[in-house]
C-alpha cells in the first residue's frame, strides 16, 4: 500500500481516528461522539471510508434494548401514571364513581378502568355500597413507585433508557410498560439497536506514522466561512489539499414535473382570462356522462364513447330532480326544447349505472345546472376511454373543457377561443377547423394542429349546446362548449414526439424535459 498516496486522499473525520486510537483499542460509534465529538452521521461516515479502504474491520456486533418514552410516556412522566393519581384523588376527595374519577382527571374511562381492576385485586381500591371507588387505605404496589422511578428516570436521559442499565425490578415492571409495535397506549417503546465494535488493521500504525511526519492533524480548513473573512482566522490556519482531477458531486434540485407544470400554466392562462374552474368526481352515471348531453341510449352515436363500467356499485341510488325528468322527456318528445327528441322510451335504470368518465364535458353538464349568465367555466378532467394506445391515443387522458354562456356568444368567439389553445398554448403554426358531428353540439366543429413530426391531428372538438342540452338543465341562451386533448397540447408545446413520453418512468428523460420547458 502506498501510504504517501493513501495519506492525501484521508477525510478529516478518518485522520482524527487514526490520530487518536491504535489497532488495540476497540472503537464504536458512541466513543467516537463522546470524545472526538462527531455527531452519529459522522461517526458512522468515518467507520465506512477507513473500511472502504480496509484500514479498519468489524470485530462483533452487540444488540441491545433501549426503552423509548412514548407522548403518553412523556405525560405520565409530567403528571404521573393513571394509578397513583387515582389512588392520590381518592384518598384526597373520598369515594367516587369510575365515570367521576375519569373526569376529574381527564383520564379515558377505560384507563381508569384497567387501573381500578389492577389496584382492587391488590387490596389498594374497592367498591363501597354506594358502587364508588375508594381507597382503602393499604400500601400501594411496588410497581407503581418503581414506574414512576423509570419515567422520571427516563424524562431525565432524552427519553431513552439502556436495558442493561435496568435493575431485575426495573426490567421486571417494563415488560408491563413497553410494546415493540403499537406503543401509543403505553408509556414505552421497545428500541431494539445493534452496537458495532470496530478496531483498526496494523497498517494503521504506519499511517499515524506518516501522518504525523507530514504535520497532518485532520484539523486542516476544509472550506472559509463568512466568520473566518470577517476575523481574518482563515490566514494563520492550513488548508486541506485537494485532488481536482476527482469529479464534483452531481446536484439534482427538486423541481416540479415539466406535464405538471404545462396543465398549471393553462389554468394561470385561462384564470387570466376570466374563468372560474370546475371539477368534478372520476366515477360518474350515464346519465351525467352521456343522457345530460343527448346522446341517445343505446344508440350507434354513444360508441365514440366506450367507457369502462364500474364492477361494484354497479349503480348509483338516484339522480337529482328536475334534471332526470326534464332530460328523459327532452330524450322521448323534446320537451320544451323545441325538439321532437328521439322518438324512444328513455331507460331510467340504465341512465343510473355508474362508469368513469370518458369525457370532460360531464363537468359541464353538471355545471349548466348551476352557472351564472353570463358566464365563463373551464375544468382539467381525468378521462378514461378504451383506445388503443399509440403516439396519439391513450387509454386515460386529461381534456381541458370550458363553456361560456351569455346573449352575446356566438361561433365567432368560439374560434378565438380555439385559435388560443392551438397557437397560443400548444404553440401551432398550422391550425385547421374542420366540421364534425357531437351529438350535443350544432354546428360542431374539430380543431386540428399539425406536428413536425406526426402530421397532423385532432386537437379537440368544440361547438354550440344544442337546446336539448342547455334547456333541460335550466339554461335559455347560448352555450359555447369545447373539449380539447390537453396531452395533445403539451405533445407540441413540450416538443415530444409520442403522449406516452409525458409519463415516462425515465426520470432523466424528464429532467431533460424540464431544462427545454
Amino acid at each position: 500500500m502506498d501510504i504517501q498516496a493513501l495519506i492525501k486522499n484521508l477525510h478529516p473525520l478518518e485522520i482524527r481516528v487514526l490520530l487518536s486510537y491504535t489497532p488495540s483499542d476497540e472503537l464504536t460509534s458512541d466513543l467516537l461522539q463522546k470524545k472526538l465529538d462527531y455527531k452519529e452521521g459522522h461517526a458512522n461516515q468515518a467507520f465506512s471510508w477507513l473500511g472502504g479502504k480496509n484500514i479498519v474491520s468489524v470485530v462483533r456486533r452487540e444488540p441491545h434494548t433501549f426503552f423509548e418514552l412514548t407522548e403518553l410516556g412523556r405525560e405520565y412522566a409530567e403528571k404521573g401514571s393513571p394509578e397513583s393519581r387515582i389512588i392520590a384523588f381518592l384518598r384526597d376527595s373520598g369515594p367516587h364513581s369510575l365515570p367521576e374519577i375519569a373526569a376529574a382527571l381527564g383520564l379515558e374511562n377505560k384507563d381508569v378502568g384497567s387501573a381500578f381492576g389492577m389496584l382492587s385485586k391488590q387490596g389498594v381500591l374497592a367498591m363501597d355500597g354506594d358502587k364508588k371507588a375508594a381507597y382503602t387505605g393499604a400500601a400501594a404496589p411496588d410497581s407503581i413507585e418503581i414506574t414512576a422511578s423509570l419515567l422520571k428516570k427516563a424524562a431525565a436521559e432524552g427519553g431513552l433508557l439502556d436495558q442493561a442499565n435496568l435493575s431485575d425490578e426495573e426490567k421486571k415492571c417494563m415488560g408491563g410498560l413497553a410494546k415493540k409495535r403499537g406503543a401509543a397506549d403505553v408509556p414505552f417503546r421497545m428500541v431494539e439497536r445493534e452496537t458495532v465494535v470496530y478496531k483498526l488493521e496494523p497498517i494503521a500504525t504506519e499511517i499515524k506514522a506518516a501522518l504525523e511526519q507530514a504535520g497532518v492533524t485532520g484539523n486542516e480548513i476544509g472550506s472559509i466561512t463568512p466568520k473566518m473573512l470577517a476575523d481574518g482566522s482563515w490566514k494563520n490556519g492550513t488548508f486541506r489539499g485537494y485532488n481536482i482531477a476527482v469529479p464534483p458531486a452531481r446536484i439534482i434540485p427538486g423541481r416540479t414535473n415539466p406535464y405538471v407544470s404545462f396543465l398549471e400554466s393553462v389554468k394561470d392562462k385561462l384564470c387570466s382570462l376570466g374563468f372560474e374552474e370546475f371539477d368534478g368526481p372520476l366515477v360518474e352515471t350515464e346519465f351525467w356522462n352521456s343522457d345530460a348531453l343527448f346522446m341517445p341510449q343505446f344508440h350507434a352515436a354513444r360508441d365514440i364513447h366506450d367507457v369502462y363500467y364500474v364492477k361494484n356499485p354497479t349503480h348509483a341510488k338516484f339522480i337529482e330532480e328536475p334534471y332526470l325528468s326534464n332530460v328523459a322527456a327532452a330524450h322521448e318528445n323534446g320537451g320544451d326544447t323545441g325538439s321532437r327528441g328521439w322518438n324512444y322510451s328513455f331507460d331510467r335504470d340504465f341512465t343510473r349505472r355508474l362508469i368513469l368518465r370518458s369525457q370532460g364535458t360531464v363537468l359541464s353538464a353538471h355545471q349548466l345546472a348551476k352557472a351564472k349568465i353570463p358566464g365563463k367555466y373551464f375544468g382539467i378532467a381525468r378521462c378514461f376511454r378504451y383506445d388503443k394506445v399509440d403516439a396519439t391515443h391513450l387509454s386515460d387522458f386529461y381534456q381541458t373543457e370550458g363553456i361560456v354562456l351569455g346573449d352575446e356568444v356566438n361561433l365567432k368567439t368560439l374560434l378565438g377561443f380555439l385559435e388560443m389553445f392551438a397557437v397560443e398554448i400548444a404553440g401551432a403554426t398550422d391550425v385547421k377547423y374542420v366540421p364534425g358531428y357531437f351529438p350535443f353540439t350544432e354546428p360542431s366543429i374539430e380543431v386540428h394542429i399539425k406536428h413536425p413530426v406526426l402530421g397532423w391531428f385532432e386537437l379537440g372538438g368544440s361547438g354550440i349546446f344544442r337546446p336539448e342540452v342547455t334547456k333541460a338543465m335550466g339554461i335559455d341562451v347560448p352555450v359555447l362548449a369545447w373539449g380539447i386533448g390537453i396531452d395533445r397540447m403539451a405533445l407540441m408545446a413540450l416538443g415530444l414526439n409520442d403522449l406516452r413520453e409525458l409519463f415516462s418512468e425515465d426520470i432523466e428523460k424528464v429532467r431533460l424535459r424540464k431544462a427545454r420547458y
